[in-house]
């Protein structure tokens, strides 16, 4: 499989690159970012739109501003695309969606597989306990733009997709009692964390603890890389983890 890489020069373009240069399953069609100035002869572009070559799948983890010319560029060449990126808009959100009428699209606010089997988890104990207070901790390196993180937002989803009355109070910062409805979500901004999230759901007499971590960026890079190794075998539609488990 060849791959586009969009958003290589930035951290987890560069693990993405790194994992598929390592590897002899795929190969890297171009690499393509604002940061770059092109040269064809090593397949290096300033703009996708840049290049026409030979390709199967692009894998987006530039930012979310860019939606709308990677979705414009992967419908017209017809090209199955899986976007790694976070912190969308619904007009974002809306334009992946109507992409997805044209050809294969593969969305995910976290490409870890570990962070998908934590969803189906967190539905399953917000079921099995109604009246447990929930909370959401999620801690990330302090360069990160988005707050809360795309993954809090897919988990505190996932349990409201259970309890649809939940509401979400995001960094409380104001006197007052918590309410049964709340999911309360706690953003953590400090050094080189790579990102952990954990749900803790809270009873009188017991406390139930969901928690993931990330060692390093390696395992985001697979994750997408699977996605695109899924993605190349379906028919135009929207796609996500919760069908790579299926």
């Amino acid at each position: 499989m060849k791959i586009i890489i969009n958003g290589a020069g930035g951290r987890m373009g560069k693990a993405l690159s790194g994992i598929i240069e390592a590897g002899a399953a795929h190969q890297i069609a171009a690499l393509c970012s604002m940061e770059f100035t092109t040269d064809e002869s090593r397949n290096i572009y300033a703009s996708i739109h840049e290049f026409s070559g030979e390709a199967d799948c692009i894998i987006d983890f530039s930012n979310h501003c860019a939606t709308k010319d990677i979705t414009e560029y992967a419908v017209k060449r017809g090209l199955p695309i899986v976007i790694a990126t976070t912190g969308q808009t619904p007009q974002e959100l809306e334009m992946i969606r109507h992409a997805a009428e044209s050809i294969p699209v593969f969305y995910s606010q976290n490409m870890s597989l570990g962070v998908a089997i934590m969803s189906c988890l967190a539905k399953i104990v917000t079921k099995a306990l109604p009246e447990a207070d929930i909370e959401i901790i999620e801690k990330h390196h302090n360069q990160k733009l988005d707050v809360p993180s795309g993954t809090a937002i897919l988990l505190a989803d996932s349990i409201r997709s259970v309890r649809p009355e939940s509401e979400y109070v995001v960094g409380r910062h104001e006197n007052g009692k918590r309410t049964k409805q709340e999911i309360g979500i706690h953003s953590l901004r400090m050094g080189s964390e790579v990102g952990t999230h954990e749900i803790i759901f809270a009873l009188g007499s017991q406390v139930i603890t969901l928690k993931h971590e990330a060692e390093n960026r390696n395992l985001f890079a697979e994750g997408a890389v699977s996605a695109a190794e899924f993605l190349v075998r379906q028919e135009k539609g929207f796609y996500n983890m919760d069908n790579i488990l299926e």
